[in-house]
């Protein structure tokens, strides 16, 4: 399995740096989506049609696709999906365990209570990490899920959160080689999740990395780069878009970006791509079309086209006079506040004049 160097991710650069960097790097929009989406008020599609729908957007530019074991992908189907992405070339680039739904992880899966239950999820959770590295993805999305609490009282929040990330760790270590996106959030299915903040996720990262034994993984880690990385779910929760994102960025963990871009301001989107920009996010753009309103090949199209929509604003900016504002608040307050709104405006000219920089 070959990494993706995100090293790059943690450069830390001055404002002139910055300043060059911003003005000859672009963020390249790969698109994936996740194969679990469905039509809104009509029954369950199956697999073929659902890779059907997505092999229709490819020319709309959609480049990856995300399943879960053993739901969307198992070793039954294994061969329908390799001869998918050789007719279509569209790449599976991440295979999930799915460690809700079933009834045995009703109490909790890799953090459960029960022994033999995280016993259980340890194993298909080194199943799909497998399966993931035979298929040569690019990572594999771990989440929570089930794991969490729905009342808080008398919950060993500590313990839960040890039995958690030492499964991982045993995982990991029973595949090695083979990078983990970890997919934090607030909550769905649980009410309340065991890691529901970005920066809770990446805590788990360099403590699950800290439990890691295998040759492999220790190599992989002494070269710098990580194992236990990001995949932060950008439709929930409350949490502000580019100070969460900042936090995997400036340790280079962001494995992959989970949205649903149809659902976020375009001012949050805007701020959200051009972090990823200052930090050389050079994966994909997931959009999640799982439980939209629309039809799902609406829902994806509409997604992505906001992510280009976004990326070109931004990639119409002065940086140059951004940096400025940025880094002199006492000579330049209030103006990038101003200059967005004009940015954004269909005729600027009927605004007042924008107040001088400098």
């Amino acid at each position: 399995m070959a990494l993706l160097d995100l090293r790059p991710q943690a450069a830390r650069r001055t404002p002139e740096q910055l300043l060059h960097h911003l003005k000859h790097f672009d963020l390249d929009l790969k698109f994936s989506t996740g194969i679990w989406f469905h039509e809104p008020n009509s029954p369950a599609l199956s697999i073929e049609q659902r890779l059907e729908i997505a092999g229709r957007l490819k020319e709309y530019g959609l480049r990856g696709l995300e399943a879960h074991y053993p739901g969307e992908i198992n070793y039954e189907n294994l061969e329908l999906w390799k001869t998918y992405a050789r007719e279509t070339g569209l790449r599976l680039i991440t295979i999930v365990p799915l460690l809700s739904g079933d009834r045995k992880f009703a109490w909790g899966s890799l953090s459960s209570p029960l022994p033999e239950v995280r016993r259980e999820a340890i194993e298909r959770t080194k199943e799909a990490l497998a399966l993931n590295r035979q298929l040569n993805t690019d990572f594999a999305v771990v989440r929570t899920g089930i794991d969490g609490h729905v009342h808080p009282f008398g919950i060993d929040f500590p313990t839960l959160r040890e039995q958690f990330m030492d499964a991982l760790a045993e995982a990991m270590d029973g595949v090695p080689g083979v990078r983990v996106a970890f997919q934090p959030g607030p909550y769905e299915p649980r009410g309340h999740l065991l890691f529901d903040t970005t920066a809770e996720g990446l805590i788990l990262g360099s403590k699950v990395e800290n439990l890691l034994r295998a040759h492999e993984n220790h190599h992989i880690l002494s070269e710098g780069h990580a194992l236990c990385c990001l995949n932060p779910e950008i439709r929930q929760g409350p949490e502000d878009l580019p100070a969460a994102y900042a936090w995997p960025l400036s340790e280079g963990r962001l494995a992959h970006v989970h949205m649903n871009a149809g659902m976020i301001a375009a001012e949050e989107l805007e701020a959200l791509l051009y972090l990823l920009k200052t930090h050389s996010y050079q994966g994909y753009f997931g959009i999640d079309a799982g439980s939209g309103q629309m039809p799902a090949e609406s829902a994806m199209q509409s997604g992505m086209d906001a992510v280009r929509a976004a990326n070109d604003r931004i990639n119409q900016l002065d940086h140059e006079s951004i940096l400025y504002a940025v880094n002199h608040p006492d000579r330049a307050h209030g103006w990038l506040e101003a200059y967005l709104i004009r940015m954004r405006s269909p005729q600027p000219e009927r605004l007042r004049k924008l107040p001088p920089l400098r």
